[in-house]
């Protein structure tokens, strides 16, 4: 069963990772930052200040909602903690273990562009998104699939078939990449550091997620916001400490970083142009699976959002990225390549740590400067950053799930959602991840299609933003895509103002 499964898999994954879908998600990232303007850069000092900036000086932004929307903080603290997880430290140490150092400059081109994908999926999902029968903002890919793409003249078959397929995928995907892989990175490091069986683990992750996953969007936020914080600044004093103790090899990691990135043959050798192809296409793979931007999963929960400005919440994507990918996994790269693990001369792993797997790569790195308390550290990291993202893709299975089959079928789902998180404990690495890879190369498709369409709303949006909030012109705000949503925001900003 599992080599018939696995052998699916590989076909399949071949198919979606192909350089056809890198090239599509390249080009969109690509295009959204020029019809922005390049806005992630001309307006960095904006949007910092109007994200983590206004987490300490807008009481709105982290104020709890009484109703059934959630605080613009608590949509990043639920995204991140959908991203941040075993990508940014088993997912990087893959990368480099397979692709080199180069796949880390990669990484971080392919993030640069996914700065704007997400803000253009955030932008988008406020754009289309609706209320159901509970009241609850519901908006992501398939809604603008469905409502965008399906307004085009001769698309409207073409968008709710798109719509019905990203929301097929995304429903197997909060199984992989939210789910499984992330259960089978957490029981695997807990048992190299503490020694406790892996069944053990999965029944304990089993409960811990039940409690939450089961109350819902309101919990998840609440306990997110709790987590996410202090998993990530934890985390990054931990890594900060090891690369100060190995500050005099940053200088050779960084041209270890760019000579990799565009290395003619691979470190093991090989024909010509397959190292620039597999650090690439390692750097890219991975990079996505980190910060998800192109998926169309995170707008799912920053359309939950009590926010009213699309564009506001698009900012939020943009921090999204570059707190999970160029800040998270560039410093676990830069531990990782100053500590030893890699020779930096050839790109390879070193003889001593070639023979531990890529999941307890970090463990290993972290041992080495820190001894058993290191590894003890880098499983009860990878244990938070896993359970917070388990916790974030349940809510996007089920909004999925609702999408395609009723507000009833969530209960059925999350019950459903839950067990897994056993199966996920007992599945081995390598099938665990190759999944979640298909899985995100199934859901990016359709999305991406979805913003290259209405990617002239995204630039209409943005501009319109720009021009009221930035240069002070009295224009009439563009909200929302339909007509009663755009006159209650309208009023609710009056409110405000």
């Amino acid at each position: 069963m599992i080599k018939t499964i696995t052998a699916v898999n590989d076909a399949v994954n071949g198919f979606v990772w192909g350089w056809p879908a890198l090239i599509l998600l390249g080009l969109v990232g690509f295009l959204m930052t020029v019809l922005t303007g390049c806005f992630q850069l001309t307006h960095i000092r904006y949007w910092m200040k109007h994200t983590i900036g206004a987490i300490f000086g807008e009481k709105h932004v982290t104020t709890h909602t009484t109703d059934k929307s959630i605080s613009q903080f608590q949509s990043l603290c639920t995204a991140l903690a959908a991203t941040v997880g075993t990508g940014n430290i088993v997912g990087v140490a893959g990368a480099i273990a397979v692709g080199g150092p180069g796949a880390v400059f990669w990484m971080w081109l392919i993030a640069f562009f996914g700065m704007m994908t997400n803000y253009s999926e955030n932008v988008l999902g406020i754009l289309y998104r609706r209320k159901n029968d509970a009241g609850e903002w519901h908006g992501g890919a398939m809604y603008y699939l469905r409502d965008g793409l399906g307004a085009k003249k001769g698309c409207k078959q073409i968008g709710a078939c798109l719509a019905i397929l990203f929301s097929c995928f995304c429903l197997l995907a909060s199984f992989g990449i939210g789910n499984m892989s992330q259960v089978n990175s957490m029981v695997g490091n807990v048992q190299h550091a503490f020694g406790i069986p892996t069944i053990a683990t999965g029944i304990f992750l089993v409960l811990a997620v039940g409690l939450v996953v089961i109350g819902g969007l309101k919990r998840i936020a609440a306990m997110t916001e709790r987590i996410v914080p202090f998993m990530v600044i934890l985390y990054l004093i931990g890594t900060l400490i090891i690369i100060i103790m190995h500050i005099g090899q940053i200088p050779a990691v960084f041209v270890s970083i760019f000579k990799g990135a565009f290395a003619v043959k691979s470190a093991a050798g090989g024909i010509v142009g397959s190292g620039i192809a597999l650090a690439m296409q390692m750097g890219m793979k991975r990079g996505v699976f980190s910060n998800e931007a192109g998926l169309g999963s995170s707008v799912m929960v920053h359309s939950s959002s009590n926010v009213k400005e699309p564009v506001r919440q698009g900012m939020w994507g943009i921090f999204e990225v570059f707190a999970d990918t160029i800040i998270v996994c560039t410093l676990t790269a830069l531990t990782l390549l100053s500590c030893g693990t890699v020779d930096l001369a050839t790109g390879q792993l070193s003889e001593a740590a070639s023979g531990v797997g890529s999941s307890a790569l970090m463990s290993y790195a972290f041992e080495q400067s820190f001894g058993r308390a290191g590894a003890m550290f880098i499983a009860i990291a990878i244990l938070m950053f896993a359970y917070s993202t388990v916790l974030g893709w349940s809510h996007y299975g089920a909004t999925a799930c609702e999408y395609l089959f009723g507000t009833k079928s969530v209960k059925v789902y999350r019950i459903i959602f839950v067990a897994i998180v056993l199966a996920g404990s007992v599945m081995t690495a390598k099938l665990a991840w190759d999944i979640s890879d298909t899985f995100n190369g199934l859901m990016m498709i359709p999305n991406l299609i979805g913003v290259l369409v209405l990617s002239p709303q995204v630039k209409e949006c943005t501009v319109n933003y720009i021009k009221r909030r930035m240069h002070n012109e009295k224009i009439k705000p563009m909200l929302s895509m339909f007509p009663d949503i755009q006159a209650m925001q309208e009023k609710g900003i009056e409110e405000e103002e």
